[in-house]
């Protein structure tokens, strides 16, 4: 579908770690005609997430860290996921080995993009680069847990592949990026790729 978007407006709402601003839009419809609509966005950049796995162990390594909206949302505040951050102006593999440096120890060998997706498309621009990499349990380059200058705290969970896609089914895993890469392993693997 190819319509026409017109932005008629756009009102600063907050500029801090990222930008939060109210548009007013006027887009065509499906039926030819058109509508103005306003709509709240945030943007503070994309992101890479990588699920780091040791093919012989069947072993994944995933980071447990605090999330506000979580919490906001009445579930517990600390979140199992993968390692994944914003891209700060490098390409999505590069941010991927950071992040999971950074938040793990483990630099995460032979990426391999799963795919491109929007976070949550209603209302953020975040769109992340989803990779899966290979590890090899014990050789940590550091303890991981993340940047103290970013107030992370990050603990750093080894688990059973077939533990974790338990964990989903229970609803011990609930980020979208990580059912998402988790799903994705356990498909690749059934398909012998």
């Amino acid at each position: 579908m190819s319509s026409k978007v017109k932005i008629n407006r756009v009102t600063k709402l907050s500029h801090n770690w990222g930008r939060f601003d109210n548009y007013e839009v006027t887009h065509g419809r499906r039926d030819g005609s058109e509508q103005t609509v306003t709509r709240e966005v945030y943007d503070h950049g994309s992101a890479a997430a990588v699920l780091l796995y040791a093919p012989q162990a069947r072993t994944v390594i995933l980071t447990r860290q605090f999330r506000l909206p979580v919490y906001l949302n009445g579930d517990p505040a600390w979140l199992i996921e993968v390692p994944a951050g914003m891209l700060d102006g490098e390409a999505p593999a590069l941010a991927a080995r950071r992040e999971a440096l950074e938040e793990t120890g483990y630099a995460g060998e032979d990426l391999v993009l799963l795919c491109n997706v929007y976070m949550s498309p209603g209302s953020l621009t975040e769109k992340c680069a989803c990779y899966l990499g290979r590890y090899t349990p014990g050789q940590q380059a550091h303890q991981g847990g993340g940047l103290a200058a970013e107030g992370e705290d990050i603990e750093v969970l080894e688990l059973g592949l077939d533990q974790a896609l338990a964990m989903i089914e229970a609803g011990d895993i609930a980020d979208a990026k990580t059912v998402l890469l988790l799903q994705a392993l356990a498909l690749r693997l059934a398909a012998g790729l």
